[in-house]
């Protein structure tokens, strides 16, 4: 039978024994008295207490698994054959009950919770390559749709030819980070671009980052160190996009960070969208300066828009999708309806794996 790894094991009993303590803590008159003490404590029960009900689901399982085989080892055939009978759908509940039980675990100690930020931006190949990030932009939201997350425009820089050279959204759901962290990196595109005329095949690339969005507590951003410029938006939107400064740049001045949002017709809005991004990209780089797992510059993680820099290779001609970390190939043509949950899962167990050896 399949079974929890000792280390997994180890951990999810130290946090089981920690709700218990926490709930003991909650309990205490003195506790009750200090505001936010109480509210720490309540924040880590919410993140604990859903991972420790999945741990008790799992153990439930596997007690019925092991009750089924030792009674389908009885004397008693009748009872033994009716075990029997049971243990092959049991045991088919086993191993996702294991894996959703380790991404809990796992989403505990990181960012998987947490929505997130994409910025996807033209590498080489001129006009073909800023066709190609509009089409992973739309990729990205028919899968958010396919996922019932909210897909919110955040700042674009438009092409000639319709593409993007930059484009930036944020996605928000229930783990939307967990599945979307993949995307960060190169991503290469082979095809026949519409102004091809001898039909040759063109390679171009993009580059995408995805950033996990933070509250505006988690990442103290003093208002001395920022230099706030508004301007008109450009694109679509009419008589206002010619009379409104609505647009908002903002300069984060000890990094040289700089982020602008303008999809709002409000400038409030704008700001506000603006200041998540900056967090986040602020927050992004401390995370890979405290990890030596990540980049330690942000150029790193999205790499940089050159051919040969890729995580993954989009072949239209041969309708395959490769991902080249895992070495693995996908349907291109149901990727790019949104279908991107197969790649998605082969990542988060190769991902969970690697995880695990780190614990």
């Amino acid at each position: 039978m399949t079974a929890l790894r000792p280390k997994i094991q180890q951990k999810l009993d130290g946090l089981a024994a920690r709700v218990q303590e926490l709930l003991a803590q909650a309990a205490d008159p003195k506790v009750l008295e200090r505001p936010e003490r109480l509210a720490a404590l309540n924040k880590e029960l919410g993140l604990a207490t859903p991972v420790v009900a999945l741990y008790r689901d799992y153990q439930k399982l596997a007690q019925e698994i092991a009750d089924c085989e030792a009674m389908a080892a009885g004397p008693d055939r009748d009872f033994a054959d009716l075990a029997a009978a049971e243990l092959p759908e049991l045991r088919a509940r086993l191993q996702p009950a294991i894996d959703g039980l380790v991404d809990a675990l796992l989403a505990e100690d990181g960012d998987d919770r947490r929505d997130c930020i994409v910025e996807i931006r033209a590498g080489t190949g001129g006009e073909e390559a800023a066709l190609f990030a509009r089409d992973l932009c739309t990729l990205y939201q028919r899968f958010a749709t396919r996922m019932g997350w909210s897909f919110e425009p955040m700042d674009a820089t438009p092409a000639e030819q319709g593409g993007f050279k930059e484009i930036v959204f944020a996605l928000r759901g229930k783990n939307v980070f967990q599945a979307m962290q993949f995307e960060s990196g190169g991503h290469r595109v082979q095809r026949v671009p519409a102004t091809e005329a001898k039909g040759r095949v063109h390679t171009s690339a993009a580059t995408v980052a995805v950033l996990p969005e933070v509250e505006e507590g988690e990442v103290r951003l003093d208002d001395k160190d920022l230099r706030v410029d508004t301007y008109r938006s450009s694109g679509a939107g009419g008589q206002h996009v010619n009379k409104t400064e609505s647009a908002v740049r903002i300069t984060h001045i000890p990094t040289g960070t700089v982020v602008a949002c303008q999809e709002e017709r409000s400038q409030l809005k704008n700001r506000q969208r603006a200041m998540a991004l900056l967090r986040s990209r602020i927050y992004a780089a401390q995370q890979r300066a405290a990890a030596s797992a990540r980049a330690a510059e942000r150029k790193e993680q999205v790499g940089s828009g050159d051919r040969s820099d890729r995580i993954r290779t989009y072949n239209f001609p041969q309708d395959r999708l490769t991902d080249h970390r895992v070495n693995r190939n996908f349907s291109l043509a149901q990727v790019m309806e949104g279908k991107l949950d197969p790649v998605v899962q082969v990542l988060q167990a190769d991902a969970r794996e690697r995880r695990i050896e780190a614990l």
